[in-house]
């Protein structure tokens, strides 16, 4: 069974720090590829312009060119409508009968997921590759969250053994709006990309 790694996000912009991490689930878990999904119109975004499309996934195809297993997808932003990771796992699920699906997050999504859209039927859907960070948050920590998700959920959550980078999309943007160097958090490609097209000018 062909073995798929998700990294979805809004990508506004895409960041060394999503790299790492899905570079990470390629390797750790013997991955057969990545895909990279940008979300078409996320719905948690509603407080901020968020960059169009055609930029976001422009920028993520720069990002991805040319490491092994990195694969493109615009599953998500073909879609009408808000774009829903529980609908989006259910419809890929559907689609791709052959395929074994892993959605990578960071550490922060592993504390964050109760906010999303019909939780119980996104930890349903599909297991959960999760990188590991040492802090406490909530006065639970990361492997008493996760016990916490598995008993609550019956979800299935495996660690990644990486180091996140501490960098945010939202940190690039306002760097950026200040002409303030981004070369260390975006790939060249994508950080000559937001200049020529002026994204996140304020």
């Amino acid at each position: 069974m062909t073995t798929i790694g998700i990294m979805g996000g809004t990508f506004d912009p895409i960041h060394i720090g999503h790299l790492l991490l899905g570079r990470q689930a390629y390797q750790e878990y013997g991955l057969d590829s990545v895909w990279f999904m940008p979300s078409g119109q996320p719905p948690h975004k509603k407080e901020r312009h968020v960059s169009s499309a055609e930029d976001r996934c422009a920028m993520v195809k720069l990002a991805i060119q040319g490491e092994p297993g990195f694969v493109f997808s615009d599953f998500e932003v073909l879609r009408e409508g808000n774009t829903y990771t529980a609908k989006t796992m259910k419809l890929l699920n559907d689609a791709y009968s052959d395929h074994r699906f892993y959605y990578i997050i960071g550490a922060d999504s592993l504390y964050e997921i109760e906010s999303w859209y019909h939780p119980e039927e996104v930890l349903a859907s599909v297991p959960f590759l999760a990188a590991r960070r040492e802090y406490e948050r909530e006065h639970r920590s990361f492997d008493r969250q996760i016990a916490y998700l598995k008993d609550r959920y019956g979800a299935q959550i495996h660690v990644l053994h990486c180091n996140e980078m501490d960098i945010s999309s939202a940190q690039i943007r306002r760097a950026a709006a200040h002409g303030l160097p981004i070369d260390d958090y975006v790939p060249k490609a994508v950080r000559e990309y937001i200049d020529l097209h002026g994204l996140y000018q304020l």
